[in-house]
């Protein structure tokens, strides 16, 4: 019996946190390990990642991690992942010098990564992995099939078809796609983040024709908002930089260090002489172009920062052009229109990209339907996008003749199982929660932190407290009531004052009933607070009782 298990631990039903798991066999095959921006209500949380604990408890059968690009929602919680399971990495040199990188700073020494080519061939264990290139946003992307006795498990990453790609780095050589197909496909997954678009995704998503205008017209500096590991796009804004004879600074570390580690792998070369070290002096030129990059909402604060007047070094003038080429992702959307509105405030010339004309490099409906021409897969699973573009997915699939048991849409969790090449059954649906991650540390996955933060924000918080003789219980020292974001101390002397009344009256009672115990009387005070706060005022604060027993 042959069994083939495919399903995503992230990724469905939502835009980032991308992890596919195929399982040929006693065979587990681990695809991407990304992020997801979190929402504006979800207070703290830099970042939110997929929930591994499946990989955790079947670790020994996890034969390799495949990476096929370089972009934080299929990256960048990789240290996470190689944390708790070890297993090898696969993935091309740009992506390989970029995990090294994400690893490092996360204090993490052992690891394996196998560098592999984009169209190539090889074995892990006896299970053949075929790689092909796929044209994205950055270099060294690729898609992957997975032989299975029944056909290719075929994952085709982020992709456009773009036939005037003139660097190797970023094309895609169709004919190994074709013979794929040829040799039999058992499923297909492609993203669906485009999959609305009609038409093809290429050439609109190139900018250099909407931005040449800006440079032509330009009568002092040109400011250019970028995501980082949009190499693509940043190599188009260098080259017309030095078509109009223009210097270039790199505001952010963190770009150059990308484009470096391009140059090193000899996919790009800034020309010889247009670059200038980003300095105060060197940002006052009127002849530069200066690349401000960032991931996600950084990009928007960073850029907000700047026009607020409060960085050090960039400050915006009237005669300049501002070019916003990072389009809005989710999660981002209040830090974009902050920037945005904050640039239009310093009367500067503002160029913006109009997302229906200028398109993400995800791939539109003509892409995806020359992938299902080329592979011919027996099951089509859309993978990579909230639900509706997975619809829209699915749709294209039907449009094409594939009947509607032969498309798979899946939630997170939910285990497509396939016996000797036929859908078995997707009952079977693994638990999952959102990993949420403030700084280094993983918060409960409760959400417990979150609500606290959430009662912080909107309601405040109250602290009282009292010291107490450690012997006989009885108050020594306050009660000292301090608030925070609930009420105005002065205009409430009376809510204060009955809320010290409150905490001592409750510890009294307790000593004189002899049942006091210092955490029990804490959970009684605050449950007293919180409703007498609750009828004067309206809101519920988070209440912080401490009492401090000390030896007289």
């Amino acid at each position: 019996m042959n069994q083939v298990r495919i399903f995503a631990l992230g990724g469905l039903d939502e835009d980032g946190k991308n992890m596919i798991v195929v399982e040929v066999g006693q065979s587990i095959f681990v695809i991407e390990a990304g992020l997801k921006y979190p929402d504006n209500d979800q207070h703290g949380i830099e970042m939110i990642i997929p929930d591994v604990r499946y990989l955790v408890e079947n670790k020994e059968r996890v034969k390799g991690i495949f990476i096929t690009h370089g972009h934080d929602d299929v990256m960048a919680a990789i240290g996470n992942l190689v944390r708790q399971v070890n297993a090898p990495i696969y993935t091309c040199p740009l992506t390989a010098l970029l995990i090294e990188d994400e690893l490092k700073k996360n204090g993490i020494a052992e690891y394996r990564i196998h560098r592999i080519k984009r169209g190539s061939s090889f074995k892990i264990g006896n299970i053949n992995i075929m790689t092909f290139g796929m044209t994205q946003s950055i270099a060294d992307g690729f898609g992957m099939a997975i032989e299975t006795p029944d056909g290719y498990v075929v994952y085709t990453s982020e992709f456009i078809v773009d036939y005037d790609i003139r660097n190797e780095a970023f094309d895609c050589d169709i004919t190994v796609l074709a013979e794929i197909g040829k040799k039999g496909v058992l499923a297909l997954l492609t993203e669906s983040v485009g999959a609305s678009r009609a038409g093809h995704t290429s050439p609109n998503h190139k900018i250099t024709d909407w931005i040449e205008p800006a440079f032509e017209s330009a009568e002092s500096r040109i400011i250019v908002t970028t995501y980082e590991q949009n190499l693509f796009r940043l190599i188009e804004i260098i080259e017309l930089a030095n078509k109009y004879r223009r210097k270039i600074i790199f505001y952010n570390a963190e770009q150059r260090k990308t484009l470096k580690m391009a140059e090193k792998l000899g996919y790009y070369h800034i020309p010889v002489g247009l670059e200038l070290p980003n300095s105060h002096e060197n940002a006052q030129l009127d002849n530069v172009v200066i690349i401000v990059a960032g991931s996600g909402s950084q990009l928007f604060k960073q850029m907000l920062k700047i026009a607020l007047k409060e960085d050090n070094t960039l400050e915006l003038r009237k005669k300049d052009t501002v070019i916003i080429a990072s389009p809005i992702v989710p999660g981002t959307e209040k830090e974009a229109a902050k920037m945005e509105n904050e640039i239009y405030k310093e009367d500067v010339k503002v160029v913006t990209l109009d997302r229906r004309k200028v398109f993400s490099m995800h791939a539109s409906s003509e892409d995806i339907k020359m992938m299902m021409y080329l592979f011919k897969p027996k099951y089509f699973i859309p993978v990579k996008g909230e639900y509706r573009h997975l619809i829209a997915n699915a749709n294209i699939a039907l449009d094409m003749g594939w009947k509607a048991n032969r498309i798979l849409l899946l939630d997170n969790g939910q285990i497509a199982r396939f016996i000797n090449g036929e859908c078995k059954d997707v009952s079977e649906v693994l638990a999952l929660e959102d990993v949420m991650v403030a700084g280094k540390d993983n918060l409960d996955v409760s959400g417990m932190v979150l609500r606290d933060r959430e009662t912080l924000a909107t309601d405040g918080a109250i602290v009282v407290g009292v010291v107490v003789d450690f012997r006989t219980k009885k108050i020594i020292g306050g009660p000292d009531v301090q608030s925070r974001g609930v009420i105005y101390l002065k205009d409430a002397d009376y809510i204060v004052k009955e809320i010290g009344n409150i905490m001592e009256r409750t510890i009294e009672d307790a000593v004189y009933e002899r049942r006091y115990d210092n955490l029990q009387v804490r959970t009684e005070v605050r449950d007293k607070i919180s409703r007498y706060v609750a009828k004067e005022t309206g809101k519920r604060p988070m209440i912080l009782p401490a009492i401090v027993e000390i030896v007289v």
